[in-house]
């Protein structure tokens, strides 16, 4: 992996994805093929990632970057443990406070902060693993009232747990498309 100039050893931070996803939770991703799910399937198709993550993060090149702005599998899996614990937590705002509002969260800098490229390869498999259940569980947990609880964020968008359902599931699955992991079915 290439490193930046720095006295880290930190890689080089890739640029910022400023795109608006948003448009994934009705149309769909041409890039990675994900299409919504009916709601009571999200737990299901979280839980189909985790083995198939599993599997990436224990390959040889579970390190290297494709190119030297592009996270490596590692960083990847790091990238989508933390999205996990991030939406459970928005989750459990959306069923029991009226209309949140979501800060920005900065993926770039969590990666630096959390220096993903240093990070234990099968310890990131598990974190993610058991942090993809609990995920799971808590969209399993969803009632039907509470699908269209709203929500906001930073830039004013606006989600309902339905939407933001999708949104994270399409993150999970896009992110095992950009490290080679094939679709399920």
């Amino acid at each position: 992996m290439t490193q930046s100039s720095g006295t880290t050893g930190q890689p080089t931070t890739p640029p910022t994805d400023d795109k608006d996803w948003t448009f994934v939770t009705t149309q769909g991703c041409p890039d990675c093929g994900y299409m919504p799910t009916r709601v009571d399937e999200v737990g299901a198709r979280v839980r189909a990632t985790i083995d198939p993550w599993r599997h990436r993060l224990a390959a040889d090149d579970v390190r290297q970057r494709p190119t030297e702005t592009t996270w490596s599998p590692l960083e990847y899996g790091c990238h989508v443990r933390d999205v996990c614990i991030l939406f459970r937590q928005r989750l459990g705002l959306m069923v029991t406070s009226d209309n949140p509002t979501f800060a920005n969260w900065d993926q770039d800098q969590a990666a630096v902060e959390g220096r993903y490229w240093d990070e234990d390869p099968a310890e990131v498999a598990e974190q993610y693993a058991v942090e993809a259940e609990r995920t799971a569980a808590a969209f399993d947990a969803v009632t039907p009232d509470q699908w269209d609880r709203p929500s906001l964020r930073s830039n004013g968008s606006s989600f309902t747990v339905e939407t933001f359902a999708a949104y994270f599931l399409h993150d999970l699955e896009h992110h095992a498309h950009d490290v080679g992991i094939s679709r399920a079915g």
